[in-house]
């Protein structure tokens, strides 16, 4: 039924790129927005990013924004997370999640989440 994979994790050395994908099937909604959320250990999940269904509404926590892109390709039904410049502190299991609403002052997630894949920052 509904599935989200992600893929794309792995270990980097401080100041270096990874980049995540994100692929849905199963869903019979394909016009949704989608998005990142990671949670570190011992820590609460958190927004990370959020894109609309046409990539023209994107949204970024305020300590990835400079070094974060997020976007999708709607053709394959896949979301990516470019990140670079990558910290320590950016270490987490990254989660996809889709049905997200993207409002003025705030990100709602949705009812679908991947297993995640993991992000670790070390050096």
């Amino acid at each position: 039924q509904e599935q989200l994979v992600e893929s794309g994790g792995g270990w980097v050395q401080p100041g270096g790129s990874l980049r995540l994908s994100c692929t849905a099937s199963g869903f019979t909604n394909t016009n949704a927005a989608m998005g990142w959320y990671r949670q570190a250990p011992g820590k609460e999940r958190e927004f990370v990013a959020a894109i609309s269904w046409d990539s023209t509404i994107r949204r970024y926590q305020a300590a990835v924004s400079n070094r974060f892109t997020i976007s999708r390709d709607n053709s394959k039904n896949t979301m990516y997370l470019q990140m670079d410049s990558l910290k320590i502190e950016d270490t987490a299991l990254y989660y996809c999640n889709t049905d997200v609403e993207i409002g003025e002052s705030a990100i709602t997630a949705g009812r679908y989440w991947g297993q995640g894949t993991q992000v670790t920052v070390s050096s």
